[in-house]
């Protein structure tokens, strides 16, 4: 067992921060937040009604990020992002390369993303952030890898997705230091048994 007694409810204009010690569950709470797997017990509902019985829904309306950067690595920062926002909603060349040079990438554009480096390789994942589409983002440890300015720029961009009706969990050992009004944390090792 994880986390017991467990009962949040999430609105949008939002950030819950999911913290405590590893292996208190933090990326299994996202996980099943996300849909990527079922609780043992309880229930997890969007909008009133069942996660289980609204996948597609669900995946209108959320954008998950794990922890590893999720891009192939044989992709250019384009195609990936191509591929990816085929998912949910495909978006013009135009918007792909403007949301690269968001996250510091102009000029990287048509490079496979295997020669990129462990933070650029970050950023072309954290991209799709800045691109239109679902309005509640699950991210694990979108920190990893990031310079100080990156971290900066991703932290002022999550509290102004907040501000403008975005929801936001996440999980991150990072002390983020600017907030949204909306924000709360969740510390799983006080829900442990």
């Amino acid at each position: 067992m994880l986390f017991e007694r467990l009962d949040l409810r999430l609105t949008p204009g939002e950030m819950l921060q999911v913290i405590g010690p590893n292996g208190s569950g933090k990326t299994s709470l996202l996980r099943l937040l996300a849909g990527l797997m079922p609780p043992t017990d309880g229930q997890i509902l969007l909008n009133g009604r069942a996660l289980a019985e609204q996948r597609e829904e669900l995946g209108r309306t959320m954008l998950w990020i794990g922890h590893a950067a999720g891009i192939k690595g044989l992709l250019t920062a384009e195609e990936n992002l191509t591929w990816l926002c085929a998912l949910h909603q495909p978006v013009s060349r135009e918007a792909i390369w403007n949301a690269l040079a968001a996250v510091g990438l102009r000029g990287f554009e048509d490079v496979p993303c295997h020669t990129l480096s462990a933070g650029q390789q970050r950023r072309v994942g954290l991209a799709r952030l800045y691109l239109p589409g679902p309005s509640l983002w699950v991210l694990d440890e979108p920190f990893t890898a990031l310079d100080k300015a990156a971290v900066a720029q991703l932290e002022s961009h999550l509290a102004q997705h907040c501000e403008q009706g975005g929801l936001v969990v996440l999980t991150t050992h990072h002390e983020m230091t600017l907030k949204p009004a909306g924000y709360r944390a969740l510390d799983l090792g006080q829900c442990q048994s």
